[in-house]
């Protein structure tokens, strides 16, 4: 069993999307966050080997990220862009011929697994929400500038994203260069930067107050669902999984010290040991 690239037929889009651990009894679907130059392999390069003997992983390009098919008329809004998102995933599973998953949503991601939940709640076992928007908040001055990014692009500017998604940044050491010059070019395809644009566009605190799941609905989802937060993030503030384990009925949180953002990247290890633990645990 190996990591895999693939694409395949999602509704009106063709998903290019990550496999690894074919065959395996159970599967999980990673869903990745929001930055410009995305991708799921950006997000779960370090996630998908590491279940390949345990688990099926899928991590697809969202619509609107990556090398999955762009929109030729993006929709404007976030609440748009979120049905596409849904009807994506419940359509990537179908296509795989996958009735049941488990689920893990990163920042952004986190928003669409909520709304998976909320939507077809029978697809889905237990739920890893990692620094997750859906919940409300005031937005943070750094995931503003990350969204507004095509204002005024550069490889700099870049670079500072990069920071701010660790909370060392020593801690990239010579790979800061690389990854900041491969997210960079990625992110100046001119589809992504179009579908980009689509989703940010206007109040930047209007796509947040979009994302926000009500607490109704929230009360409404019973599975088990593990919150992981760096206690230092500053792109999505550690708020956010509070408001979630406050409302959430099976719910446990996992708070990392000395971590921003990039949770799977800064503690790749623990982080995946955590959710092998929580996947495989009896309940």
């Amino acid at each position: 069993m190996s990591d895999t690239t693939a694409e395949i037929q999602t509704g009106n889009f063709r998903t290019f999307y990550n496999e690894s651990g074919q065959g395996s009894a159970e599967t999980i679907l990673f869903l990745h966050g929001s930055g410009p130059g995305v991708t799921a392999w950006s997000n779960w390069q370090f996630a998908l080997p590491f279940f390949e003997n345990t688990f099926h992983s899928i991590a697809p390009d969202l619509v609107g990220f990556g090398a999955t098919e762009h929109p030729k008329n993006p929709p404007t809004g976030m609440k748009k862009w979120m049905r596409l998102w849904v009807e994506q995933s419940l359509a990537l599973l179908d296509a795989l011929h996958i009735q049941k998953a488990h689920l893990v949503g990163n920042s952004m991601g986190g928003a669409i697994a909520l709304n998976l939940l909320k939507q077809a709640p029978e697809r889905f076992d237990r739920v890893v929400l990692m620094g997750s928007i859906g919940a409300p908040h005031k937005i943070t001055r750094e995931i503003d500038r990350l969204w507004g990014f095509y204002e005024n692009p550069s490889a700099k500017l870049f670079r500072q994203i990069i920071r701010w998604f660790v909370y060392d940044a020593s801690f990239l050491g010579d790979r800061l260069d690389t990854i900041a010059k491969t997210r960079y070019d990625a992110a100046m395809n001119p589809d992504v930067q179009r579908s980009f644009q689509a989703m940010f566009s206007g109040s930047r605190q209007k796509v947040v107050d979009d994302l926000v799941v009500p607490i109704s609905a929230l009360r409404r989802m019973t599975n088990s669902t593990l919150l992981v937060h760096g206690r230092d993030d500053v792109i999505v503030p550690l708020e956010t999984s509070l408001h979630l384990l406050e409302h959430l009925p099976r719910v446990q949180l996992h708070v990392f010290g000395q971590c921003s953002h990039w949770i799977q990247v800064e503690y790749a290890k623990q982080f995946n040991d955590l959710l092998l633990q929580f996947f495989t645990a009896k309940l």
